[in-house]
């Protein structure tokens, strides 16, 4: 129970600093250059959280109900304080194919949330190496590495990012139509859900730069094929999300009701 309280504490301290580093740059730097600092502030700490939370998670036996409990909690913070960040390359490619972005922006954000990853997986290190845990100790006697994060082949792993990736976007992409009041929390509870389902599987990341922070440097797998799982498994997730609800619907059912309106009109002529 010490450990846990320890890591909800590390966690709490690093919301906190990144929300101080948000309200800072909205207050004193310009536009554009809130926009990144935002970006890289909000993927730091999710990356910092999740980092947490995964040795948590791997060192100390949690009852599930604890487990799924701190998960939405922590998601709920994340999704009020993270304001316009999305703390996700796979976002900014969306913003690009919409039009809603050029690719030289996309690119620098796409950097800064890679560089943020980094910096976070670094300060998680040095938090670990204060020893402020027996969990934190234990794992400074392993020099802080983690083993094979899959719980199954390659491709299943893949599979359930791709998966995760289009059920994260289908929700986002509806969350408008309920009350504002509730939009965090069911989005809290979806991602909650993913975690729990595919978790045991990849880890659940669905998110290039969560995984670049987290996954990535466990062994067990090459550096291929964590891309393949973690980077084009989410991304195409989100794609395929976009052009079924957007494109592929959206057709078929235009052409349903316009097969239906032909039929009525051939009804009342030979009528």
């Amino acid at each position: 129970m010490a450990d846990l309280w320890v890591s909800v504490g590390v966690v709490a301290a690093v919301v906190l600093l990144c929300e101080a580093s948000r309200r800072a740059a909205a207050r004193f730097l310009p536009g554009v250059c809130w926009l990144y600092l935002l970006e890289a502030a909000s993927t730091f700490q999710l990356c910092c959280c999740t980092q947490e939370l995964k040795l948590l998670a791997e060192s100390v036996r949690l009852d599930l109900s604890t487990s799924l409990t701190l998960t939405y909690v922590v998601t709920v913070v994340h999704l009020s304080t993270f304001r316009k960040a999305t703390c996700n390359p796979a976002a900014a490619l969306e913003r690009v194919c919409r039009g809603a972005a050029s690719g030289r922006g996309a690119a620098l954000l796409i950097a800064v949330q890679l560089g943020a990853a980094v910096a976070a997986r670094s300060f998680a290190a040095s938090v670990w190496s204060l020893g402020l845990s027996d969990m934190h100790r234990q794992h400074q006697k392993f020099g802080f590495r983690c083993f094979d994060p899959l719980g199954g082949t390659v491709l299943e792993a893949a599979a359930v990012e791709l998966a995760c990736a289009f059920a994260a976007q289908a929700a986002a992409m509806n969350i408008h139509k309920l009350e504002e009041k509730l939009r965090v929390h069911v989005f809290a509870a979806v991602i909650t859900a993913l975690v729990y389902t595919g978790g045991s599987v990849s880890g659940a990341m669905f998110n290039p730069a969560l995984a670049f922070s987290v996954q990535f440097p466990c062994s067990g797998h090459t550096y291929l094929e964590y891309c393949f799982i973690y980077w084009l498994g989410p991304t195409l997730g989100m794609a395929s999300c976009i052009l079924l609800l957007e494109k592929i619907l959206p057709f078929l059912s235009g052409q349903s009701s316009a097969e239906m309106d032909g039929s009525v009109t051939h009804k009342e002529k030979t009528q």
